[in-house]
């Protein structure tokens, strides 16, 4: 700092001091006469060159406060960083998220396909309408395995066995179901060959739907992040790329096991 005051004096000494003089409306005449009387003397300067003096201090405080003020606004700029938030957490959860709902949905529609063994579930995607209004049949009754052939529907109100009964029969599974006492029994016919093979064509079908949703959130997850552009490394968005990769081979694979399983269960009659 003292280093830097004494060039700020030297450099503009002679400027503020004539500025002073002017200001002060002195002559630089009487500076020059009245400066070698005061200085070899113990009288001290005259009123006017006093003048001289404060007004020469008060603009190099000025001034000195001015360059200050503008190296510690250069300063902050210099170290203002923006943070750019890291996008891949919530890209990946998104991904795994719809990967995740694409199997359910996959998990659904395979309950829905008749095979050759009773299975409490098959009758849940049935929607009964009763009173005007459409409910699942699972809130309407309860469903469970006499034997592997027959299935029991008990209603929780007995005035709805009709409309319970109705949308069996009006469903596709090809169920028949006779009234017994308060309840439904419900017995599941043997599997022709063309009914397995239409079983398993529609898996078939199924299984690619769902892989291209799988596949589908993949593409959507890698967009993402090349939107976000330079805010993610090289590096980073490779790593990030790979591990969707893997993601969606574990996920398809999930989905592939799962659509042989029901295969199995529907040739198995």
């Amino acid at each position: 700092m003292a280093i830097s005051l004494r060039r700020a004096f030297s450099a503009r000494n002679f400027l503020f001091v004539r500025s002073s003089i002017h200001s002060s409306n002195l002559s630089y005449s009487h500076y020059r006469s009245c400066n070698p009387v005061w200085e070899n003397s113990m009288i001290g300067p005259c009123e006017d060159c006093n003048v001289i003096g404060l007004d020469f201090l008060r603009e190099s405080r000025r001034w000195f406060a001015k360059g200050r003020k503008s190296r510690n606004d250069d300063d902050d700029d210099g170290d203002t960083v923006q943070v750019v938030p890291d996008v891949r957490p919530a890209v990946k959860a998104a991904a795994q998220s719809q990967m995740e709902a694409a199997m359910d949905a996959l998990s659904r529609d395979l309950s829905k396909l008749r095979t050759g063994r009773a299975s409490a579930g098959m009758l849940d995607h049935i929607i009964v309408e009763t009173g005007g209004v459409k409910m699942p049949l699972s809130h309407l009754a309860v469903v469970s395995v006499i034997d592997s052939k027959t299935l029991s529907v008990t209603a929780y109100d007995p005035n709805a066995l009709k409309e319970l009964e109705h949308a069996i029969v009006s469903s596709p599974l090809g169920l028949n179901p006779t009234l017994d006492g308060q309840r439904l029994i419900a017995a599941i016919p043997p599997s022709t060959k063309e009914h397995m093979q239409a079983m398993c064509k529609v898996v078939a079908k199924s299984a690619e739907e769902v892989k291209q949703s799988i596949r589908r959130a993949r593409q959507k997850a890698l967009d993402s992040i090349k939107k976000a552009g330079s805010s993610i490394p090289k590096d980073d968005a490779k790593r990030f790329e790979k591990e969707m990769d893997e993601m969606t081979k574990k996920s398809v694979k999930s989905a592939e096991e799962m659509c042989k399983a029901k295969e199995k269960e529907i040739l198995a009659g």
